[in-house]
């Protein structure tokens, strides 16, 4: 099993631009500013809709104006701030996952 300095460890090198990693001390932390990564699927304009996880939202694309359908973005507070290739967003998907369940496993002990 993963612990959970070593899953903030490597979540503190995969999200480099998504907050001042220097700031996290717990997975709560991350968690709150959390840039999350997305895979636009369909675009119109300076709209977007994203997906990662079976999970769908329409964003903003008025701070990255150059990404395009099939592209991985960042997305925070509805907007996409960062563009990222398809392994990062995969391994940090993969990190959240992680730290999502070690969440849940504290909530029950």
């Amino acid at each position: 099993m993963v612990s959970n300095k070593s899953l903030l460890q490597k979540a503190r090198v995969s999200t480099n631009s998504a907050c001042h990693m220097k700031d996290i001390k717990t997975y709560r932390d991350f968690i709150m500013c959390l840039a999350v990564p997305m895979k636009i699927i369909n675009k119109d304009g300076f709209s977007a809709m994203v997906e990662a996880g079976g999970v769908s939202r329409e964003i903003n694309l008025r701070l990255l104006e150059d990404a395009q359908v099939g592209d991985y973005v960042l997305v925070h507070a509805g907007f996409a701030i960062e563009k990222i290739d398809e392994q990062e967003a995969r391994e940090t998907l993969q990190l959240m996952q992680q730290i999502a369940q070690l969440n849940a496993e504290d909530e029950v002990h």
